[in-house]
């Protein structure tokens, strides 16, 4: 072989072997076994992954060592038993994203739902169950959180007695849910603290408050005592939660331990890859600080 077909077919060779072993890295430092240090209660949303069958999600929640799911009700809760799986987060008795709390109109159907589903919760032995503000549909800010107080602090007393926690979700509503009302985190403390119970937080969508707010960490710090659980998501796209995005979460995690927070965070993002359990797996490792 001449010399400069040689070096030029080296150089090409070189350029290939370079590429596939980095490639190879990559994939071996995603799919090489995670050891977890479980400082954060890792937990993860199903709806992000329903393309793959429940119960074969759950088989590949017990091989990456997450123990908890999210936005799961009764139907779920037998698989969840079998697998060892905690619901994190439980949903069933709500209307709507658009129907809450905020409208009157609601309120009976409301709290019958919840009458009904509480108790459930507990003998299941779960904690918490979502609810949603509503649309604002024109309304005033105040008016909306006088009628959210109003309609759930008639379901606190069994919330209460049943150890139950009802954890309304803080939404965008510039991008995904145009006109939600709980869109940001000073509203949802001041529903709090006219609800005045432990029985009732705020569920911290980090991508949600990343559009409506920024300021995570500082805002986690400030609203950490009405806060009751946490979801994931990587912004812009609420996508994975590596380098694409804006946020970096392995300090967001670091501020939420800071606070003596205990309860889970929920990975929601959408996942782009092939492989969407090892996308999961890295939002994981990335949160396992």
């Amino acid at each position: 072989m001449q010399r400069r077909k040689f070096l030029g077919t080296s150089a090409v060779a070189s350029v290939g072997l370079l590429a596939a072993s980095s490639l190879q890295a990559k994939e071996h430092q995603i799919a090489a076994a995670t050891k977890l240090k479980h400082n954060i209660n890792h937990s993860v949303c199903y709806w992000c992954y329903n393309t793959i069958e429940f119960e074969d999600f759950l088989k590949n929640l017990n091989e990456l060592d997450i123990r908890a799911i999210d936005l799961v009700g009764p139907k779920d809760w037998p698989l969840l038993k079998k697998y060892n799986i905690h619901a994190a987060m439980c949903w069933g008795a709500e209307i709507s994203l658009t129907e809450g709390w905020n409208d009157p109109r609601y309120h009976d159907t409301l709290i019958k739902n919840y009458t009904e589903m509480i108790p459930k919760v507990a003998e299941a032995g779960y904690t918490n169950l979502i609810c949603f503000s509503g649309n604002r549909r024109g309304m005033e800010d105040t008016t909306g959180l006088a009628n959210c107080a109003k309609g759930l602090k008639q379901i606190m007393p069994m919330a209460e007695k049943h150890g139950v926690v009802i954890q309304m979700e803080l939404l965008n509503s510039k991008v995904d849910h145009k006109d939600y009302m709980c869109d940001h985190t000073a509203w949802g403390a001041a529903l709090c603290e006219a609800i005045g119970s432990e029985s009732f937080k705020l569920l911290y969508d980090i991508y949600h408050m990343q559009i409506m707010e920024g300021d995570i960490i500082r805002n986690i710090k400030e609203y950490h005592s009405y806060i009751g659980h946490y979801h994931t998501g990587g912004n812009p796209g609420r996508n994975e939660i590596d380098e694409t995005q804006e946020l970096y979460y392995p300090a967001i995690m670091k501020a939420i331990l800071e606070t003596g927070y205990k309860g889970h965070v929920a990975q929601e993002f959408i996942p782009t890859w092939a492989n969407k359990i090892d996308a999961l797996k890295q939002g994981v490792t990335i949160c396992d600080v």
